[in-house]
């Protein structure tokens, strides 16, 4: 017994040391991701995507559309994981692109579709950063549109600038829809062959019919807002539209409501909800004390 123990006690040492090595040689939870993720990369998205993951897989001629170049970091870095998790469950469909990217539900996993995406992330040039692809915002009350047109690629991904489609912002009342020919100027190329919602332009722009958009922003018709001192002034789009860049789909929960109205009765003062008077009001005090834009306050700026 007294040589058992101290045959153990001497190879104590040995084993604890051998303990500590597996856990200092273990890869941490990160690092075995993207492991993890490269492997399921090259089983599922390769044959497309190519094994540097630049759109030239062996089956990447077959398409219409060119696989996306996933080292892209232009294109890849805003992009959320959420967004990106659902292309890969749910397919290109999902998010409005192209049909050619299947969906994988059947085959992977949400957790194993974040790992391709961790392996994805290290192959972005320029470098991801995580705070560059802030997550997609769910908007209120969005209307279903007749196409589903997404401003987190547009604006988001691509960014393109907010005044490439609503051009008539800088110079007039309205900010103004894009025709079906300027929506053509891209995708008469761009999606034009497999992509089923980009189809919808072309049978608009084949019968010469305006794309019948559901409009979401909208003051009372008793009040003029015009874009154009407003664009002007340098003032984001986003500070009335909210970050459209991360929808989706546009929504809006804007104008008054009896909520608010209730708590100003009984003193409580919330802050104005957007796109009311209060709220422009406070917004000309803010700006005029912050920049010194001597925004109007008198009434008949809006009321006349």
């Amino acid at each position: 017994m007294v040589r058992w123990c101290a045959g153990a006690l001497a190879l104590l040492p040995i084993v604890l040391s051998g303990f500590a090595l597996s856990r200092v040689s273990a890869a941490p939870p990160a690092e075995r991701d993207v492991k993890a993720g490269q492997a399921l990369y090259v089983r599922y998205c390769a044959v497309c995507h190519g094994e540097g993951g630049h759109g030239d897989g062996a089956s990447a001629a077959g398409f219409a559309t060119k696989p996306a170049d996933l080292t892209d970091g232009r294109l890849m870095n805003t992009l959320p994981d959420e967004f990106l998790v659902n292309i890969i469950l749910g397919g290109g469909a999902a998010e409005g692109l192209s049909s050619g990217m299947p969906p994988f539900r059947g085959h992977l996993n949400e957790a194993q579709a974040r790992q391709v995406i961790a392996y994805l992330r290290g192959l972005a040039r320029p470098p991801f950063r995580p705070e560059m692809a802030r997550p997609p915002v769910s908007a209120p009350n969005a209307p279903p549109q007749p196409i589903f047109f997404s401003h987190l690629i547009h604006a988001g991904s691509f960014q393109i600038a907010c005044q490439y489609c609503h051009a008539d912002a800088r110079r007039s009342d309205y900010a103004g829809l894009p025709s079906v020919e300027r929506c053509m100027g891209c995708h008469k190329i761009i999606g034009a062959q497999d992509n089923p919602e980009i189809a919808k332009i072309h049978d608009y722009w084949r019968r010469g019919e305006p794309i019948p958009w559901v409009r979401v922003f909208k003051v009372p018709e008793f009040t003029y807002f015009p874009h154009k001192p407003h664009v002007r002034a340098g003032l984001a789009c986003q500070t009335c539209h909210g970050p459209i860049e991360r929808m989706r789909v546009v929504g809006a929960e804007t104008g008054r409501t009896l909520a608010n109205d209730l708590m100003n009765l009984v003193g409580l003062k919330p802050a104005p909800p957007l796109l009311t008077m209060g709220w422009c009001v406070q917004c000309h005090r803010e700006q005029n004390a912050a920049r010194g834009t001597h925004a109007p306050l008198d009434c008949i700026t809006c009321h006349h």
